[in-house]
C-alpha cells in the first residue's frame, strides 16, 4: 500500500475512533436525522446557525468506520462557513465520489483532508456510508423534518 493510502487510512480510522463535533448540540435551531438501510447506519445533524453561517455543528448516532469519519471530517470542514461555503464543499465531495474522474486532481486543493474518501468511489456500495452525513446535512439546512436515506 502506498504511503498516501496508509495516510488516508489513519485518518479515517483516527476519526472513527476519536470522532470530532460528536454528540448533541442543545442549542441546535436545525436538525436532520438519516439513515442508510444497506448497512444501517443512523446519523442525526445538529447545526447552529448565525444568519447564513454555520456557527457550530455536531452528530451523532452509529454507523460504520466511513460513515463516522466522514461524519466527523464533515463537521470539522462545515463549522464557521457560509451556507454557499458548505454547499460547495457538498458538491466538490459528492463529486468526488460519484462524478467525473477529473476531478480528482483538483480535490485535495478545494476538499482538503475530504480528499482521503477518494478511494471509496472504488466501492460504490461505500459511497453511500461517505455522503450519509452530507446528504443530512442538506436536510437540517433545509429544515426537512423527513428522515434522509441513501436509497
Amino acid at each position: 500500500m502506498s504511503d498516501l493510502m496508509d495516510l488516508y487510512q489513519e485518518v479515517i480510522l483516527d476519526h472513527n475512533k476519536q470522532p470530532r463535533n460528536f454528540g448533541p448540540l442543545p442549542d441546535a435551531d436545525h436538525q436532520a436525522e438519516g439513515y442508510n438501510p444497506l448497512c444501517g447506519d443512523q446519523l442525526k445533524v445538529y447545526l447552529k446557525l448565525a444568519g447564513d453561517v454555520i456557527e457550530d455543528v455536531h452528530f451523532d448516532g452509529s454507523g460504520c468506520a466511513i460513515s463516522k469519519a466522514s461524519a466527523s471530517l464533515m463537521t470539522e470542514a462545515v463549522k464557521g462557513k457560509t451556507l454557499a461555503e458548505a454547499e460547495e464543499l457538498f458538491g466538490g465531495f459528492h463529486d468526488l465520489l460519484t462524478g467525473d474522474p477529473s476531478v480528482r486532481a483538483e480535490a485535495p486543493a478545494k476538499l482538503g483532508k475530504l480528499a482521503v474518501f477518494e478511494g471509496v468511489r472504488e466501492f460504490p456500495v461505500r459511497v453511500k456510508c461517505a455522503t450519509l452525513a452530507w446528504h443530512t446535512l442538506q436536510a437540517a439546512l433545509a429544515g426537512d423534518s423527513e428522515q434522509v436515506t441513501t436509497e
